[in-house]
């Protein structure tokens, strides 16, 4: 089955060599969202709080563009510059998952593209109809 290419201008466009996301089998594996503005590209500034609002309104964007919704999301890997931020950051992704939360993975970076503090990426599924 060849892979498909996730894409959508209501998420920031690839800075790299890279696609938003991936179609492959059953899977849809999702590039690490930063908290940059779609409309503009320019990086959100300021508190963490405001940053995660943004990534999670980016992972949205990109799963809406493969039909897929939060409840989709398999697994997820937070990027933090700082693990001192982690009970915001929580708190916030949490409410994206208030039930059956995806597995996930938290790791302290010492740096991200383009000076962001937090980076989210998810894996989703989509459930077969009937299953």
């Amino acid at each position: 089955m060849p892979k498909e290419i996730i894409a959508t201008d209501r998420a920031p466009k690839a800075i790299g060599p890279y696609s938003q996301g991936v179609r492959a089998g059953g899977f849809v594996f999702f590039s690490g969202q930063i908290p940059l503005d779609p409309a503009t590209g320019e990086l959100l500034t300021g508190d963490i709080a405001g940053q995660t609002e943004l990534v999670m309104s980016n992972i949205a964007a990109v799963l809406d563009a493969a039909g897929l919704t939060f409840v989709d999301v398999v697994k997820t890997t937070i990027f933090l510059t700082s693990l001192a931020d982690f009970g915001v950051v929580n708190e916030i992704y949490g409410r994206r998952f208030p039930s059956n939360p995806p597995a996930r993975s938290t790791v302290e970076v010492k740096g991200l593209p383009r000076g962001a503090n937090v980076e989210i990426e998810v894996v989703a599924m989509k459930k077969a109809a009937g299953a």
